[in-house]
């Protein structure tokens, strides 16, 4: 009985050149830098697990990485926005193709998809509305779709907010959120 494939497959479950070819063959799908059979139904958990593949532990997928893994997103983004908490004691690999900041996080912030941590969908909504360098038409379906699949809306986020002391950027990302209120 032949043996059923991973839900996603990286260059450590394959060689690059078998998993290059078995796409080229149409066997599997690019997940980010990993491959899934064609007959998976790409999934938050698949993104998760592409995303952790590349990832040392304690790294926890924030803004642009998490609306791409929770769906928000077609495509991951160019440069993986990744966090870790405060205190745990995590380094920067110094890649290219990631940022990692430390931050202060509640656990009931995170979510853990087949063992890759992701802000949840209303901690992703607040952080890009806090921290995107610019904030415009593309970050406001994010943050909508967001609020429509995981059923929260621009009041939660403002509450969860103001119930923080000393949070950065609170009120640029109120009115930030509010544009989405009165679009």
């Amino acid at each position: 009985m032949p043996q059923r494939l991973p839900p996603v497959l990286s260059v450590h479950d394959l060689p690059v050149a078998e998993l290059a070819a078995a796409r080229l063959d149409g066997e599997l799908f690019r997940i980010d830098d990993c491959f899934a059979p064609v007959d998976e139904i790409e999934q938050p958990a698949h993104r998760a697990r592409a995303l952790r593949a590349a990832l040392p532990e304690r790294l926890i997928a924030e803004q642009h990485s998490a609306a791409w893994v929770w769906g928000a997103l077609e495509a991951p983004p160019l440069h993986h926005e990744l966090c870790v908490a405060t205190g745990a004691r995590a380094s920067s690999p110094g890649v290219g193709w990631m940022h990692v900041r430390e931050v202060v996080i509640d656990p009931s912030e995170i979510a853990t998809l087949d063992g890759m941590q992701v802000t949840t969908p209303l901690r992703t909504s607040i952080d890009l509305a806090r921290f995107s360098a610019t904030f415009g038409e593309s970050e406001e379906l994010v943050i909508a779709w967001l609020m429509r699949h995981h059923g929260f809306g621009v009041a939660d986020c403002v509450d969860d907010m103001q119930r923080r002391r000393n949070l950065p950027n609170k009120r640029r990302a109120a009115a930030r959120l509010a544009r989405l209120v009165a679009g």
